[in-house]
């Protein structure tokens, strides 16, 4: 049996995995990777670390996998999004530390580039749905006004998992997906848009080529094969974005197919053959790895994360009681809620504690408890911030609603979907049979698998992910819960939409 290595490089580290030509996942391995943060709004890693961890993570997972996984063919990369990595013409990095994804260092620029181009018009062109200054173009542009002698010196900005594919065959390149976040992407014509460039005052070279998700780049260097246990001929196929990966691992790579993640943030993205654009709540778009195919997504930033604060907050006794070799915390605080009635006894928990997105009218909305009373308890809390996180989801499922249709399910993948009592309030809340895959949290590294196994010729196309992603469990939920929790939800919408009163009230009186 042949078999593929699939590299998922996110914010927090490095996941390598090793699947067998089918897509099973056969051994994985995980390196962290820190973020700092030197001034206001930077927010940034150095790509020295990513190859440490790369070879690293390599290393250890090929010992993991032992003597019986041979004739690894190919290997793919997903990776976060709206890097801006400088390349020198002598192939060096130009910088040690890069701005990630969430840097939104370039507010300056985007207010410049927008006193001459219009806002809505990019928007509807690039599908850039989250705050513009985080999107690759500014940042460059940032580059050329602040550090002039590097912009220069540069002779491509690429990605993430762009430097590594760079890395391991000399090839500059990036796919289509990747491209689609560069802030410069014409999303109909899959290509970079000329007009655009020029606005921003930006040299078109400095952009890498385009290529498809699963084209190969070239093969491993030699001495990178030995160095690292890798087979001399290992073809590297391009990879793609992790927003793209993650929705074809997910199985969504037909019109239609849908998935939630529920990780510390969460959204919802929906695959289709047309964007999905809406320039009042912004969904941010990417292309899938299929050409043509975009992924369309509408977020919350506080799910994970709300959860966490809750047992940090409301329930250390349970962490102690977990560290001390008891049950996992999380487990006891679904036991827990599901003490309390669907509603949680009219209690409402808003889960902005990381502000707001484009689905609140500011983003410095906050999250809060509404209708408080003594009778409440602490399982009605975890009850309303577990509701409170599908609320908000639900927010986001009816806004993709409007413009794209849905097929009559929901997967749901991440760490949250772990829990088989948020799996059924989400089934209740969303109104949507709700099913769990075996894929689970490989959705990101099985999309990279896809384009390896694609790029090798094991897989024709992108269509085995669905049967991957056959569902292991459904959830459908109560009937009379569904009906409750409409009523629940409209009164809902009306406590969130009064956090962004709060908000502009501060906002105005300073």
């Amino acid at each position: 049996m042949d078999y593929v290595i699939a590299y998922d490089l996110g914010t927090g580290g490095l996941k390598s995995s090793i699947f067998d030509e089918q897509g099973i996942p056969v051994a994985s391995d995980f390196k962290q990777c820190e973020t700092f943060y030197s001034e206001p709004d930077f927010r940034e890693q150095r790509p020295s670390d990513w190859w440490d961890i790369f070879t690293a993570g390599t290393r250890d997972l090929l010992q993991k996998a032992g003597t019986t996984v041979r004739n690894i063919a190919a290997a793919a990369c997903s990776g976060h999004s709206l890097g801006v990595v400088p390349i020198g013409r002598d192939g060096r990095v130009l910088a040690e530390y890069v701005p990630i994804w969430s840097d939104a260092r370039a507010s300056k620029q985007a207010r410049e580039i927008f006193s001459r181009i219009k806002e809505e018009e990019w928007y509807l062109k690039t599908g850039n749905g989250f705050p513009a200054p985080l999107y690759a173009a500014f940042k460059i542009l940032w580059y050329k006004q602040n550090r002039p002698g590097l912009y220069e010196e540069t002779a491509y900005f690429i990605g993430t998992k762009d430097l590594l594919n760079y890395r391991l065959t000399g090839v500059i390149g990036t796919d289509y997906s990747y491209a689609s976040g560069s802030g410069v992407y014409d999303l109909i014509k899959c290509d970079y848009d000329r007009e655009y460039i020029k606005a921003f005052g930006l040299d078109p070279a400095k952009f890498p080529p385009l290529y498809e998700s699963h084209e190969i780049l070239g093969t491993i260097k030699p001495e990178l094969a030995a160095e690292l246990g890798l087979p001399p001929k290992l073809q590297i196929a391009a990879g793609g974005v992790d927003n793209a990966c993650m929705a074809a691992g997910a199985g969504c790579v037909e019109d239609g197919m849908a998935y939630t993640s529920l990780g510390t943030s969460s959204w919802i993205a929906v695959s289709t053959h047309k964007p999905v654009l809406n320039y009042k709540t912004k969904p941010y778009v990417f292309g899938l790895l299929i050409k043509g195919m975009y992924t369309s997504a509408e977020s919350i930033f506080s799910a994970g994360n709300t959860f966490r604060w809750v047992r940090d907050t409301l329930c250390p006794d349970l962490v102690e009681r977990e560290k001390a070799g008891g049950e996992d915390a999380y487990k006891v605080m679904d036991k827990l809620a599901q003490e309390s009635a669907p509603g949680a006894n009219g209690l409402f928990f808003v889960p902005t504690l990381a502000g707001g997105t484009a689905l609140d009218r500011s983003v410095n909305v906050k999250g809060a408890l509404a209708g408080l009373d003594l009778k409440h308890t602490r399982s009605d809390i975890i009850r309303a911030a577990l509701e409170g996180v599908c609320f908000g989801l639900r927010i986001a499922l009816d806004e993709l609603k409007k413009n794209a249709q849905f097929s009559g399910e929901m997967l749901i993948v991440g760490g949250g979907s772990k829990s088989p009592f948020w799996r059924r309030l989400f089934a209740e809340i969303y109104g949507l049979d709700i099913t769990e895959s075996a894929v689970g949290e490989n959705a990101g590294s099985l999309g990279a698998m896809a384009c390896a196994a694609i790029g090798a010729g094991f897989w024709k196309d992108y269509t085995p992910l669905i049967q991957l992603n056959k569902p292991i469990n459904t959830v459908r939920g109560d009937p009379k819960n569904k009906a409750l929790y409409e009523t629940v939800y409209r009164i809902f919408c009306r406590v969130n939409e009064s956090q962004s009163d709060i908000a502009e009230y501060r906002e105005q009186t300073g």
